[in-house]
């Protein structure tokens, strides 16, 4: 119970601190180091899957990544790029906070439904995944969009 709590503690503040790192990327011109490095970083997590207790199957893999993919359209839908000053800047959405913590709370009620019928260390496991797979996603996304912006400015 207390692991699951503090779990969602560590996302929360987690949730805030992407709200002010994307409203100070706004301030300077998008790179593709910028867009490329945050999932790089993540993926370091997976080393989580070295220890038994986070094993997941390949279905709940899939089924995690594909969530992941579904939660990135908002993500995807609030980034919009635009040229100032021939830079290529990262517009920033009033929407997107309200979208982050509306994703932090529906992981959170998945997490709950999710964690009632498996041990805790899938459910992280899981939420690990889910979390990549959006991130992985709306970076992907991200990076096309600055790379088709960035021809049209040179």
């Amino acid at each position: 119970m207390m692991l699951g709590i503090a779990s969602t503690i560590v996302a929360l503040v987690m949730a805030i601190t992407m709200i002010f790192v994307r409203l100070r990327m706004a301030k300077r011109p998008a790179t593709m180091k910028k867009i490329i490095l945050p999932p790089l970083f993540m993926s370091t997590g997976a080393l989580m899957f070295i220890f038994p207790a986070f094993q997941i199957t390949w279905l709940q893999v899939f089924e995690a990544f594909f969530v992941g993919m579904i939660f990135s359209i908002l993500l995807i839908k609030s980034s919009k790029f635009e040229i100032r000053e021939g830079d290529i800047y990262l517009n920033p959405s009033k929407a997107f906070p309200v979208i982050l913590v509306g994703l932090l709370v529906l992981r959170i009620i998945l997490k709950l439904i999710v964690g009632a019928t498996i041990s805790l260390g899938e459910t992280s496991g899981m939420f690990f995944i889910l979390a990549f797979g959006m991130i992985l996603t709306w970076r992907v996304t991200m990076l096309f969009q600055f790379l088709q912006m960035k021809k049209s400015v040179i």
